[in-house]
């Protein structure tokens, strides 16, 4: 890894030069500075990262990349980890990628300027090989996300096997025509495969039919459940659904919503089955069915498991602790 003798030597400079223009010093001339900039360019010099691995000093400061802090699961979920973060002495910066590879790549490149010590993955856009080069920079953690084939430690609920359930539960209800929405693109991997597992084996196990046209895809907001909710009025009445797996409690909010609006009744029409019992779910005029996280938890474990990684020790924590379960209220 280069240094600021390179980087000098490279620009045909002194060491003092060089290390003033670092700390911004005025008095450098155009010449110099743009001398300095070309050589730690050829050098992929990175000020920050060398100069605090030199000086061995940790900024106690931890970061955590979700897609979107307006979700009120990911505001529940920072919230945890900040918490358990300052308890043990760090503070927390938060990223969102708004499902965006770059602005993924640019938070990975807080590791590599030694901007924080660790990261927290909550969301995850990227190729697991671009993601997994940057561990050499920093321990990165996945919380309640996941990369396929991917060697990176992991902190989760056991999605899958909870969707399979929840999914049960609809049948057990005597729902048959069950449609499902999910944030990703309903492939067998990638973002939401687990779900999409979980939901494929209640429905093959009860023998009952995926029709493509009930399957919503790439949905995250509450617009998106208003969404589902018109794309479902313009179904013939005799193709439509009598349940529906929301994927979120934001989701089944908007989808809710817009079903009474037009005159549908919850659940006697069509039954909604929300995901993370967000506060919200148990205050809605029809209070929400939904399956609880264990967000508390969720953040307290990732925090401490990231912080025995930066500090190379050894962790272990109950799974039991993860588990979900499904409340059931008024809506299935």
């Amino acid at each position: 890894m280069a240094t600021i003798k390179d980087v000098a030597k490279k620009a045909g400079l002194s060491v003092t030069t060089v290390s003033r223009f670092l700390n911004q010093h005025p008095y450098i001339s155009d010449d110099k500075r743009e001398k300095i900039l070309s050589a730690m360019k050829a050098l992929d010099y990175e000020p920050s990262t060398v100069a605090q691995q030199m000086r061995g000093i940790k900024t106690h400061r931890i970061g955590v990349l979700i897609s979107r802090i307006t979700n009120p699961f990911f505001a529940s979920l920072v919230d945890a980890l900040e918490v358990n973060a300052r308890k043990n002495g760090y503070s927390v910066l938060i990223i969102q990628n708004h499902n965006s590879p770059d602005e993924e790549k640019n938070c990975l490149d807080l590791l590599k300027k030694k901007i924080i010590d660790g990261l927290i993955l909550c969301s995850v856009e990227s190729d697991k090989n671009v993601i997994e080069k940057y561990q050499k920079y920093g321990p990165i953690l996945l919380c309640n996300t996941s990369i396929t084939s991917s060697s990176l430690p992991i902190v989760r609920v056991d999605d899958e096997t909870t969707t399979r359930d929840a999914i049960r539960y609809l049948i057990s209800k005597g729902y048959r025509k069950i449609a499902y929405s999910t944030g990703g693109s309903f492939e067998k991997t990638g973002h939401g495969s687990r779900r999409n597992n979980g939901y494929v084996t209640a429905m093959n196990e009860a023998g009952l039919t995926i029709h493509d046209e009930w399957i919503f895809r790439h949905m995250h907001t509450y617009k998106h459940g208003q969404t589902i909710a018109h794309n479902l009025q313009s179904l013939v009445q005799n193709n439509r659904p009598d349940a529906i797996f929301a994927g979120s409690d934001e989701v089944a909010c908007g989808l809710m919503s817009t079903l009474l609006l037009h005159g549908q009744r919850v659940p006697e029409d069509i039954a909604i089955l929300g995901f993370d019992n967000l506060p919200v779910a148990e205050m809605l005029n029809i209070p929400l069915t939904t399956v609880n996280q264990p967000i508390d938890e969720l953040g307290r474990i990732s925090v401490e498991f990231l912080l025995s990684l930066i500090n190379g020790q050894r962790y272990e924590y109950d799974s039991a602790l993860l588990k979900s379960d499904l409340v059931i209220r008024e809506s299935a």
